[in-house]
């Protein structure tokens, strides 16, 4: 399909580039600035006069829910939020039901999202069978059938060993494990952060220390394999200094935080509200100044969705009895452009990008030989086409995803996705 997207402020932090200028999509690609090649003709035209375009956005952390959890929400749902988001990539983890374990749910899940024709899904592998931290799964077949990494999801191992032999053989065949951390038993069975808040609820609560210790840990672990680790969704001041600390020292790390976390804290949980159950929990208002520093100075590589669909069923509960999780992919572009507005120009409009398009990216590039994030000329054509200055109210009605749960809902958020195009196709348009 040929497109004509004209008179958009093309924003791309990975070559760093903010003007306004035309941009030409042909098979697939980026075939052109400002004027058509010759004998051009476009199927379609967007009007991007006042509109940013920027690369698609890279989601390190969405659950499709696909298979296992169809009733939570559907692969056709969830990409359409992607859609909705400006997500062109993303990454799923293998909490499905079945684990994602074996080569052939991998080639299948990776085949249905396929035929979607929208976002662009990587899976990752479990780490150990049935993520039960006792086995190692077969990481070369799965990588082969299409993963571009290994996780435990949610499921801390609990014999340091296993974690040993796990980061070795990914070591060896230059792998990349995605790691939560947390403590198996320190917080166990916690629903909020460990503090004056939770003991005022009266809620059981999951200590700082949950994370770091895990971390301390994982790092020395790293010292003696030479593993390359993801860590995903950080929460913790301590925590980050930890990981500044470490990539200091040269360790091969990177991390994300979830887009939640930029924004709340602990105090959001009001009276019980269960939409900001979340894993990990929401912390102090001195972790969340942390996450915001560690932004700015580069120690957090990337920012994600952590997409996690739950039905009515899981939300309508006591807010320690309620599943933890929040649906992001369509909130990922609003609040990290509410992180830039709320920054008072500390942040840029494309420095706040760059965590959503250019580092995860770079990071997926890195690790799998994987290209997206950029707009340059025959770069494949991901683009998100949106209006900044318009805001919408986030409500279970705005929502497209089947999960409707989120602390946000009832915030009047900044920016609207008009146009989505995955690989030159222009996979979803704004009527409105």
């Amino acid at each position: 399909m040929s497109l004509h997207i004209k008179n958009g402020r093309v924003i791309d932090p990975a070559n760093a580039v903010d003007e306004v200028k035309d941009v030409f999509v042909a098979d697939g690609k980026i075939v052109a600035f400002g004027n058509a090649p010759i004998g051009f003709v476009a199927a379609q035209t967007i009007d991007a006069t006042g509109f940013i375009v920027a690369p698609g956005l890279v989601d390190l952390s969405a659950r499709l829910r696909e298979p296992g959890f169809e009733c939570k929400a559907t692969l056709e749902s969830e990409l359409q939020a992607a859609m909705r988001g400006g997500v062109t990539s993303l990454v799923c983890p293998p909490d499905t039901d079945p684990v994602l374990d074996e080569a052939g749910l991998v080639e299948m899940l990776k085949q249905r999202a396929k035929l979607q024709n929208k976002a662009r899904v990587y899976p990752l592998g479990a780490l150990t069978l049935g993520l039960k931290g006792q086995n190692l799964t077969e990481m070369a077949a799965l990588t082969d059938a299409g993963c571009m990494g290994f996780s435990q999801a949610e499921e801390a191992i609990v014999d340091t060993s296993v974690l040993q032999r796990a980061l070795q053989y990914a070591a060896t065949f230059g792998f990349t494990v995605w790691l939560r951390p947390q403590d198996a038993f320190i917080g166990k069975g916690g629903v909020a952060h460990s503090g004056p808040l939770a003991s005022r609820l009266g809620l059981s609560g999951v200590p700082v220390m949950a994370e770091t210790i895990a971390l301390q840990t994982l790092f020395e672990l790293m010292r003696t394999t030479g593993a390359r680790v993801h860590i995903c969704r950080i929460s913790s001041a301590a925590g980050l200094e930890l990981i500044r600390l470490a990539k200091k020292e040269g360790l091969p790390l990177t991390c994300d935080v979830g887009i939640h976390h930029v924004h709340l804290t602990d105090v959001d949980i009001g009276y019980f509200d269960a939409n900001a159950r979340l894993t990990p929990p929401l912390r102090s208002g001195r972790d969340r100044d942390a996450i915001l520093a560690a932004l700015i100075d580069g120690t957090i590589d990337a920012i994600c969705s952590d997409h996690t669909p739950v039905d009515d069923d899981e939300k309508a509960l006591p807010f320690a009895e309620a599943s933890a999780g929040a649906t992001g992919l369509e909130l990922l572009l609003s609040l990290t452009l509410k992180w830039a507005e709320d920054s008072r120009g500390e942040v840029s409009l494309p420095q706040a990008l760059a965590k959503i398009t250019r580092d995860p990216a770079a990071f997926l590039s890195l690790i799998s030989g994987i290209n997206c994030g950029s707009i340059a000329l025959g770069d494949v054509a991901d683009l998100c086409v949106f209006d900044p200055h318009a805001r919408w109210l986030v409500s279970a009605d705005a929502l497209v995803s089947q999960g409707k749960h989120t602390p946000m809902l009832g915030y009047e958020l900044p920016g609207v996705v008009k146009a989505t195009i995955v690989h030159g196709h222009l996979a979803y348009l704004s009527t409105n």
